[in-house]
């Protein structure tokens, strides 16, 4: 296996469990000393964390398929970038009632956006 497959499906996996537990979390310890809003925007985090591990074990997946390429790795490395501040700034902000996380979150998500546009292009460049 290729180590750019390795890595992604590696953190791929890790990504979900630590999703699974902060999941775990939220639902037994949180939920009773959050607000309504705050969980809501905990979740969010939640989701788009669990979503771009999905996404992490695909770039891995991918890469063992098509073989090492600069897109799927850029792909890779910008899904783990979008989970650490897009889905890491919904849960400081959620968890902590600090305001100036919600200053960053759209750079992570144009991570996830820019991720999903290179994992595209690998594939049609694959394709041809």
């Amino acid at each position: 296996m290729n180590p750019a497959a390795r890595t992604f499906l590696i953190l791929g996996a890790a990504n979900a469990a630590l999703a699974v537990l902060l999941g775990a979390f939220g639902a037994h310890s949180l939920k009773t000393h959050l607000s309504a809003d705050m969980m809501t925007v905990y979740q969010t985090g939640l989701q788009y964390h669990l979503f771009h591990a999905l996404g992490l074990l695909a770039v891995g997946l991918a890469a063992k398929q098509m073989g090492d390429s600069a897109w799927l790795r850029w792909s890779g490395w910008l899904m783990l970038a979008g989970i650490v501040i897009f889905s890491g700034s919904l849960y400081i902000l959620s968890t902590t009632g600090w305001k100036w996380p919600g200053a960053v979150t759209p750079f992570g998500g144009l991570s996830f956006i820019s991720a999903w546009v290179l994992f595209t292009v690998a594939a049609v460049k694959r394709a041809r």
